[in-house]
């Protein structure tokens, strides 16, 4: 049994990654034993290292290879190494992203550094570590979608036919003709489907169809 956890760090600011060690180093639980400023560097330095890090604190925002590419690697190659993203992303999207090519955990670096401890702690024993904030983010986007699917099942075939043209420059006029209908109908179709998304104009109609594909 090894006397320490052996803790690796890929993050292109060196002042951040060195004052990380420093914090990691007075914890006698943990040794850094690679400390990478990309993923290119980090996957060199791994295939030619004869000791391996059980977790892995990883920026995702790094020249050559980020952190998202590095830890879908990682996954694919040494399942085994838990990947806790460490940054200063908070969007949910790059959440998402990370989780989803296999992080375990994800932190911001503002976090207070019990809570950075408590993170390497619940990844090796429980396999996961999740604060409330990305827990809030995952729920806040999970509603989105259940939202998003419920309106879209709402659409009619003709309504998604009004959209697809909507987002394209021909007038409401113009679309009347290609759909074979009167400005009126073509009108009701309008009022209809910005009633249904919650949109004010024609703008906003095609801000919605381009998020959920519908243009």
């Amino acid at each position: 049994m090894k006397e320490y956890i052996p803790i690796a760090i890929v993050d292109d600011h060196t002042l951040m990654s060195k004052a990380l060690e420093s914090m990691i180093t007075e914890d006698k639980r943990f040794k850094v034993i690679i400390n990478c400023k990309n993923g290119d560097d980090f996957i060199d330095t791994l295939s030619k290292s004869h000791e391996h890090p059980e977790v892995i604190l990883m920026d995702i925002n790094m020249p050559y290879k980020n952190g998202i590419e590095t830890t879908k690697w990682l996954t694919e190659n040494y399942p085994e190494i838990k990947v806790i993203a460490l940054t200063m992303e908070d969007d949910e999207k790059v959440i998402i992203k990370m989780l989803k090519v296999g992080a375990k955990g994800y932190l911001l670096k503002d976090m207070q550094p019990y809570l950075f401890f408590q993170a390497i702690e619940n990844v090796i024993d429980k396999g996961s570590f999740y604060t409330d904030f990305v827990t809030q983010k995952l729920l806040k986007l999970k509603l989105e979608e259940i939202k998003s699917s419920n309106i879209l099942s709402e659409l009619k075939d003709r309504e998604k036919e009004f959209i697809k043209w909507a987002c394209s420059e021909l007038t409401y006029k113009e679309i009347a003709d290609k759909m074979c209908l009167s400005p009126k109908t073509i009108d009701g179709y309008r009022d209809a489907v910005f009633i249904k998304l919650d949109v004010k104009n024609r703008v906003g109609l095609v801000l919605f169809a381009i998020k959920y594909n519908l243009a």
